[in-house]
């Protein structure tokens, strides 16, 4: 950074901690593969024994809800209220195991293709039907359908669920999907191979229950407001302001709604970081996310906590862009962010700069133990004389002395900031002009899906837990790739990693270093930093699990003790 402007930078830059993850989760994404068992006992009977006064949270939002439609679905706040109001398959307990949810038990097939559900026959739906494995098939179905337009169902269930992939291009009908109600409560899947995760990814939104008959009677209507949806899990929608925010409530027919402590949830849309504080401090809301300017005035609180999460944030480079089809002026965006500053500095939140395309701490070696990110080292460091040198040679092949780009961020006061650091940081390089465009989340995820940008401030959470889940999105005309990239050297190692090698886990390990390697050296983006969240919690809050993919948060087992 340029020293001129060093000052009133670090005192001017923030960044908003509700910065969303495209998708996923989700987070979003070896294999954790939960057992099943009940679990989280300890924690449901200290909620019945610890609550007390009235059981309301009230939090805020950093962004409106795109959609409930959970085929359609791709950001985390759309996936944290599909998980707090359905139940899917299973659920994630405290220690991101899977726990039971609509499925009692699972059997799996000695060659790890063909999984049977047993599915509990006391849930219902908030109208009264019960929950069925054809409430399954048909949500499946209905995400694949390329009639629906989805993103996120091709996208998770291609290569895995029996004929997804087929499907998805129009080639074989929805009824060849390969998931089969046995009868009301059996629920039969095939895969087209093992796939280590597939326990995993049964927690995740896209793969939650429809109910046919109520989808179909609201038409174009489902899911857009309160009282077009409908709810299996532990609460369910009483009012949705667009915009401004929504409630949920318990849901009495909830099939565990026993150790449901919480009768109410509030949700306000707040953009900005100082109001949220203000709210907090005022008792308006139970939970505030801090940007820097406040870190240091409230980390002496009881109050105070660093969350940190499984979840990237990114440029994407649109290799569409005559500019950016260039190799080297990617690789000169890769280097030219100073994101050591940017993470002790500006965010001072417990973030760290993001070197790979992989988070610290998530995925583990299959023998070893060994953590990912270590093995595969700093693949893309700040280094603004390398950054430089690309740049000059960029310019040279592509015969421009000036260079104007647009980059796509956040309409928030704070991530507003953040992309005027961006930007400050890139005009490092001589000739380039970035102009900035701020937009609302909603309005960013449409213009990424239809590759409306050039530069793009972007997040990604796991989906479940493997290194798939941060690899897979780059393949050729992959549903979330969105950049143009396409090689055909990574889409085997994925590929491969993902069928041959998907029972030969040190193989399979070895596959995903390499595509990662490559995926730098071939410059898709440009890493910024692994995220944790400073925020402040009020201390009669308790219960709350924080889940590494889907949904950021799990309410189920939250309770308020008040004395």
């Amino acid at each position: 950074m340029k020293k001129s402007n060093w000052l009133l930078l670090v005192l001017a830059l923030v960044l908003s901690m509700f910065l969303a993850a495209c998708s996923g989760g989700g987070d979003e994404e070896g294999a954790d593969e939960g057992s099943g068992n009940e679990g989280s006992e300890s924690e449901q009977q200290e909620g019945e024994q610890g609550a007390s006064g009235e059981q309301v949270l009230n939090l805020a939002e950093s962004a409106e809800i795109p959609t409930m439609d959970s085929s359609m679905a791709t950001d985390t706040i759309a996936f944290q209220w599909l998980g707090s109001t359905k139940d899917g398959l299973y659920r994630l307990d405290e220690e991101a195991q899977a726990e039971p949810g609509i499925a009692k038990d699972h059997e799996v097939s000695e060659d790890g293709t063909t999984y049977t559900f047993n599915l509990r026959e006391d849930a219902t739906w908030s109208n009264g039907d019960p929950v069925t494995a054809n409430d399954f098939v048909y949500a499946w179905q209905r995400a694949v359908d390329p009639d629906q337009g989805s993103e996120y169902g091709p996208y998770m269930m291609s290569g895995v669920i029996q004929n997804a992939e087929a499907i998805a291009a129009g080639e074989m009908d929805v009824s060849e999907l390969g998931v089969t109600a046995v009868d009301d409560y059996t629920l039969e899947v095939q895969l087209e191979q093992a796939t280590p995760y597939f326990e995993s990814l049964t927690a995740f939104g896209t793969f939650l229950p429809l109910n046919q008959e109520f989808v179909e009677e609201q038409g174009d209507s489902y899911a857009q407001e309160a009282d077009t949806l409908l709810s299996n899990g532990p609460f369910k929608f009483e009012s949705w302001d667009h915009g401004e925010g929504w409630t949920v409530v318990k849901n009495e027919d909830y099939w565990d709604a026993e150790n449901v402590q919480l009768e109410q949830i509030n949700v306000n849309v707040v953009k900005d970081i100082a109001t949220g504080v203000n709210l907090y401090n005022s008792g308006e809301i139970d939970r505030t996310a801090l940007s820097s300017e406040f870190v240091d005035e409230y980390r002496s609180s009881e109050e105070f906590q660093i969350k940190d999460e499984p979840t990237l944030f990114y440029i994407k480079m649109n290799q569409e862009d005559e500019v950016l089809s260039n190799v080297n002026a990617r690789k000169a965006i890769q280097h030219a962010i100073d994101k050591q500053s940017m993470t002790d500095v500006i965010l001072n939140n417990g973030s760290k700069p993001s070197t790979g395309h992989m988070p610290e701490g998530f995925v583990t070696h299959p023998e070893t133990g060994e953590g990912f990110r270590e093995m595969n080292g700093d693949l893309i460091t700040s280094d603004l004389e390398k950054a430089k040198e690309h740049w000059s040679t960029a310019k040279e092949e592509l015969g421009m002395e000036e260079v104007e780009l647009e980059y796509l961020g956040g309409d928030t006061e704070t991530a507003q900031k953040i992309d005027a650091y961006i930007k400050d940081q890139l005009e490092q390089l001589e000739g380039l002009t970035v102009n900035v465009t701020s937009v609302p989340f909603e309005v960013r995820l449409e213009r990424d899906t239809n590759m409306n940008y050039q530069l793009q401030n972007s997040g990604w959470g796991p989906d479940y837990i493997d290194p798939n889940t941060f690899l897979n999105m780059w393949l050729t005309d992959g549903g979330n790739n969105h950049t143009g990239y396409s090689s055909e050297e990574y889409d085997s190692l994925i590929n491969e990693a993902n069928t041959d090698l998907a029972q030969e886990p040190e193989a399979r390990w070895e596959n995903f270093l390499e595509a990662e390697k490559l995926l730098m050296d071939d410059a898709v983006l440009a890493p910024l930093y692994q995220r944790s969240v400073a925020q402040l919690q009020k201390p009669y809050v308790n219960g709350v699990y924080v889940n590494p993919m889907g949904a950021d948060y799990t309410y189920k087992y939250a309770y308020i003790e008040k004395e």
